[in-house]
């Protein structure tokens, strides 16, 4: 086939979010978002130097769509934070193989910085300075990459939870009560409730 005249970074990162979400992170390589767009794999690299630069612009691409303005101070900073958070969880669990790609692209992704400014500016709002906002930052960010993992990986109405419920009871009593409550949870109440518990302790 022809190659593109012309090749935006946005379009580029359509094609590789393409790749990402059809065949999984281990999929992704400059020849297969080459051949997505129809093109050879020497021609891709016209337009970014390697898949380094690829993953960076497939971040950016997802998280430009997370609305980073915070409800205004009149709100309380909990639910500040949350509002945030939500967003960034509604816009990664859309595409969430590419959640270990804002790990390791998290200090070069403009997107992903403008989001950690925004709650870094309500927590100073709140109060928060020197190392509470580090802590604070780190503990909101592992949360949300963990629980979209879990989520994804292993949600509770998967079959991970049917397996834990059929344990011995008698060697595992509490784990496989656990299970049987977890069948009834579902990913939003799992979410929401581990930030709200999150939230509670920063601001204890």
């Amino acid at each position: 086939m022809p190659r593109p005249r012309s090749l935006s970074h946005a379009a580029l990162a359509s094609a590789a979010l393409v790749v990402i979400d059809r065949d999984g992170l281990a999929g992704l390589s400059m020849r297969a978002v080459a051949k997505e767009l129809g093109m050879s794999t020497m021609s891709l690299y016209r337009y970014v130097d390697d898949r380094e630069e690829l993953e960076r612009l497939v971040v950016d691409l997802v998280l430009g769509t997370v609305d980073t303005e915070p409800p205004g101070p009149a709100t309380p900073w909990p639910e500040r934070v949350e509002v945030l958070a939500r967003r960034l969880r509604d816009a990664v669990a859309a595409h969430p193989e590419i959640v270990p790609l804002t790990v390791i692209h998290r200090h070069r992704s403009l997107a992903g910085l403008r989001w950690s400014e925004s709650v870094l500016g309500v927590l100073e709002e709140a109060g928060f300075d020197g190392g509470q906002r580090v802590v604070a930052l780190r503990g909101l960010l592992g949360y949300l990459i963990g629980a979209i993992q879990l989520e994804h990986l292993g949600p509770l109405s998967g079959e991970g939870t049917v397996a834990l419920a059929e344990l011995p009871p008698d060697a595992f009593p509490r784990m496989t009560e656990t299970a049987r409550h977890a069948r009834q949870v579902s990913a939003d109440q799992e979410f929401l409730g581990g930030l709200a518990l999150l939230l509670r302790g920063l601001g204890a």
